[in-house]
């Protein structure tokens, strides 16, 4: 398997694409201090397209970290990094390590229920995922 089709898979594993989410009425774009309240702190479990689901940890120190080992990933690529997260506007940034070569990315997010919420990344892709206990 070549490195860019393993970056490929971790791509699509990590971010939890399902294509494009059917957007609900009562959709809610979070604000920044939404975020800080309701995100950070906390696990969010990223749904991913074949089942199941990719933890990523926001701790409060501005570290955001994430395991793919329980989901197979360590055949394809790195299944582990950490990073920093950051609040931009009403965006919810990241930057890993190794992921996406080290690249930052921004989300906007949404609220689709009480625990679930759809993310929309500066690149235009899309996902779900689902609100966690706190860290």
């Amino acid at each position: 398997m070549t490195k860019l089709t393993r970056t490929k898979i971790l791509a699509a594993i990590v971010m939890g694409l399902t294509g494009p989410q059917t957007l609900h009425a009562n959709q809610q774009q979070y604000s920044a201090s939404e975020i800080e309240n309701t995100i950070i702190g906390r696990r969010i479990y990223l749904a991913v397209p074949f089942g199941g689901e990719f933890p990523l940890n926001y701790r409060r120190d501005g570290r955001v970290d994430g395991t793919g080992e329980a989901l197979g990933l360590g055949r394809f690529a790195k299944p582990s990094d950490t990073g920093k997260w950051w609040i931009d506007g009403n965006r919810l940034c990241q930057k890993f390590t190794s992921w996406y070569k080290g690249e930052p990315m921004c989300f906007v997010l949404e609220r689709v229920g009480a625990n679930t919420l759809k993310w929309t990344r500066n690149n235009g892709q899309t996902g779900t995922a689902r609100i966690g206990k706190s860290l």
